[in-house]
């Protein structure tokens, strides 16, 4: 059984201890959600990443949208809360400081670390995602072609490639799966 205090530590622990973009989360939430606590099934999990994906907001609601799936609306309120109050809080209380000694070299440099380990997050996010998601000739073929336009025509929007993803969805699926 799953209870409320499992679900506020486990997510406290992802907001304060994540850095990086909304990515940098997903391996952290993939090993605690399906490998640790098996709370989702991995093709819940990837369901639940692709749906906060096609969503407007921040891709790290995603603890939201888990915190739902696994405990109805107040594991939402609990996951999305406790996931959300460690990051503004230390944001918050750090602010003052990082004004003051934000160039010194030795915060420089930490702050350098904690930028290539968010990189490496969003990379190993990627080709977490991508090993569960990309399973035929048309999702590699959608993969291929959304990673050169987005390279090649730099002020494309994500959400456009998104939608063109989808509207082709629908019509490859039905002619591969015979539907």
């Amino acid at each position: 059984m799953i209870n409320t205090p499992q679900i506020a530590w486990f997510f406290t622990k992802a907001g304060a201890f994540v850095f990086g973009s909304g990515l940098a989360i997903v391996p952290f939430l993939y090993g605690g959600v399906v490998t640790e606590h098996h709370w989702l099934t991995e093709k819940q999990f990837v369901d639940a990443v692709a749906v906060t994906m096609i969503t407007p907001g921040p891709v790290v609601i995603t603890t939201g949208f888990i915190g739902y799936l696994v405990d109805g609306f107040s594991g939402a309120s609990v996951a999305a809360l406790a996931t959300f109050l460690p990051c503004y809080l230390l944001t918050v209380l750090a602010m003052p400081y990082f004004r003051k000694y934000g160039k010194r070299p030795g915060l420089l440099a930490f702050v350098d670390g904690i930028t290539a380990a968010a990189i490496g997050a969003i990379v190993g996010s990627v080709v977490m995602l991508a090993e569960r998601t990309i399973t035929d000739v048309p999702t590699a073929l959608l993969a291929i072609g959304t990673a050169i336009l987005l390279w090649k025509f730099k002020k494309l929007q994500e959400p456009v490639i998104v939608s063109a993803a989808a509207l082709i969805g629908l019509v490859v699926y039905p002619l591969m799966h015979h539907v």
